[in-house]
């Protein structure tokens, strides 16, 4: 009996952790060099690849193989988690966690791009990355990879996200902020989110470029600065938590006012790994917004549909582990959220289907089933087997 005891579940967020040379094998001429090492020791990279060579050390001891294998959701996270970075362990780990399909983002990796000086070698640190997560996937037709393209160039985003697509890649993720000096909803955008939609390949918005933290000003209260999730400094702090599903927020209410979901109506897209809590209170306001400036706003008058009516049929979000999930479904929509694990990082928790199914208790269930199943095949315009039943 695998984990999902039966139930089918298809999970919507997932990555790699990248190794010191992930990016080496797919560059060439004046960036290899630049672009071969994923982590500076400034980043903490020598302990990063300590733990990444005690992994690789564990695959050539057959008993600690099978000890990490017995249970991979409760054992070690990060690099040192099983499948983290080696494919035919993470297929061996699927096998054992039963999802039938799993997205897969990258870590560390977007680190190349986002440190890029220039588009030059912006989008040849984005080729390089999507190229190595495409070779990661490849190893199982249950691993759905996710390609990265700046949108800063809407025409080199276009190229990349075409060639990427082409490869194999199943859904194009972008920062969550303004696309280069542009909003996404400006007009030479529209041949990228018409190709997404042509080609039936959602976008997604996931934590990490473009995500808003803390302003700086506001450390400034007389103590030490706070520590991460995990106890360093490395990672997301208390107050930048708080922040998270502001860009969410601010990029997806200029999809909806400049006209793109309305432009492309069969356009698709998920927003990963930045909590769910705040979505039925932002599809209140949009319509609020829309009832306080109609009258005045002609793009406003000219909508096809009110502004949440667009949010539900092209959007969907993941809830963390220990958000209430049944509590956002009864204030909003089933349709709207999705089951995730964030496997291999800690934040999704030894036990989030267990997490979920508490939240869930008192759903029938069909409710329970676009939560697992249903919402992530309408978002990756796929669709999975039957309904299952579930687990005793």
């Amino acid at each position: 009996m695998t984990y999902t005891r039966g139930r089918i579940v298809n999970d919507a967020d997932s990555h790699t952790m990248e190794t010191q040379d992930w990016l080496a094998p797919y560059l060439e001429g004046e960036y290899k060099e630049a672009y071969s090492q994923v982590y500076s020791k400034r980043e903490g990279g020598e302990k990063i690849v300590k733990m990444i060579d005690a992994a690789k050390a564990r695959k050539q001891d057959p008993q600690a193989r099978a000890k990490a294998l017995e249970n991979p959701i409760e054992g070690a996270k990060g690099w040192l988690g099983y499948g983290g970075f080696d494919k035919e362990e993470r297929v061996e780990a699927l096998d054992w966690l039963g999802f039938q399909r799993q997205l897969v983002f990258p870590t560390f990796g977007l680190a190349a791009i986002t440190r890029a000086p220039d588009d030059d070698q912006r989008y040849v640190a984005a080729t390089a990355l999507n190229k190595a997560q495409q070779d990661f996937c490849d190893a199982d037709p249950r691993l759905d990879c996710v390609a990265f393209t700046p949108l800063d160039d809407p025409e080199r985003g276009l190229a990349e996200a075409k060639r990427a697509v082409e490869a194999g890649a199943k859904a194009v993720m972008f920062s969550a902020g303004p696309a280069g000096d542009k909003s996404p909803g400006h007009p030479d955008l529209d041949p990228f989110w018409q190709y997404l939609e042509d080609n039936r390949v959602p976008f997604m918005l996931h934590i990490g470029p473009g995500t808003k933290t803390q302003p700086s000003k506001f450390r400034n209260n007389g103590r030490e600065r706070a520590a991460d999730l995990h106890g360093g400094g490395e990672n997301l702090r208390f107050p930048d938590f708080m922040c998270l599903w502001y860009a969410p927020q601010e990029f997806l209410t200029a999809m909806v006012y400049d006209g793109v979901f309305q432009r492309f109506p069969d356009l698709r897209g998920g927003v990963i790994e930045s909590g769910a809590g705040w979505v039925p209170e932002f599809l209140r306001m949009l319509d609020h917004g829309w009832y306080s400036f109609n009258k005045t706003d002609q793009y406003l008058k000219d909508m096809d549909l009110m502004p949440s009516e667009y949010i539900k049929r092209a959007v969907r979000f993941t809830p963390f582990p220990n958000e209430d999930v049944g509590h956002m479904i009864r204030d909003s929509a089933p349709e709207l959220y999705l089951f995730s694990s964030d496997y291999p990082h800690p934040e999704g928790t030894k036990d989030p289907l267990g997490k979920f199914e508490a939240s869930l208790e008192g759903f029938d269930e069909e409710v329970k089933d676009m939560f697992y199943r249903t919402n992530y095949d309408h978002m990756m315009f796929r669709k999975s087997e039957a309904l299952a039943e579930a687990a005793e």
